[in-house]
């Protein structure tokens, strides 16, 4: 099997595990991954996660033309400008899981730095997730907007709509967007219960130790 052969293989599992364990519904959420030739292959728009076929995922070159597969997802204008901003990015997963989309809409929620300090795996997976504004679907401005940042986040999450994360691959970004939708769970569980966090010093051994970006 080709490594191309085998990246649309991982897609297709990944995203059928996502869809069946309730992280993105119906024809929501995309996803993907950067290829050998600085290409990337894309979830085709108004699929679900749980029945992508690896022979129909759309091919787009390394100059943002569509040469084979399906039409590609509308949200590509956000896939492209972490690929863009981000050298190291190998992935990007978008999705609309519940518990992330509704601490979006939470009135006190931090934009700059959207999951409270709960568990120290969001924070290793993560670094700080920025809060962005609500954009239409298909927005060119959602990936202006995520090239405003300049490269310095990992992850952002799209308010009333859903969390957006890049990764080395499709593995790691998908395990990180399922830790930031689990830490969001979490603070929607105990949101007015006053938990504890973790403290300023907590943190600071977890991004020392795990060199974590940690832009303010």
């Amino acid at each position: 099997m080709s490594e191309e052969a085998r990246v649309r293989e991982q897609i297709c599992d990944l995203a059928k595990s996502l869809f069946d364990r309730g992280l993105t519904h119906g024809s929501t959420g995309n996803i993907s991954a950067r290829t050998s030739d600085g290409g990337l292959l894309v979830s085709p728009t108004g699929t679900s996660f749980g029945r992508l076929d690896p022979s129909r995922l759309s091919r787009v070159d390394s100059e943002g033309r569509h040469v084979s597969g399906d039409k590609p997802t509308k949200e590509m204008p956000l896939h492209t400008s972490f690929y863009d901003t981000r050298s190291q990015a190998g992935a990007v997963v978008h999705l609309h899981s519940c518990h992330a989309v509704a601490w979006s809409m939470m009135p006190d929620v931090n934009e700059d730095d959207f999951l409270p300090p709960l568990t120290p795996y969001a924070i290793m997976q993560l670094g700080r997730v920025k809060l962005l504004p609500f954009f239409r679907p298909g927005d060119p401005a959602m990936g202006e907007a995520v090239r405003g940042l300049a490269g310095k986040r990992t992850a952002v999450m799209l308010a009333n709509h859903g969390p957006v994360v890049a990764g080395k691959d499709v593995e790691a970004a998908c395990n990180a967007i399922e830790e930031l939708e689990a830490t969001a769970r979490l603070a929607m569980l105990t949101c007015g219960c006053r938990p504890r966090q973790l403290k300023a010093e907590e943190i600071l051994d977890l991004v020392t130790t795990f060199n974590v970006e940690w832009e303010a």
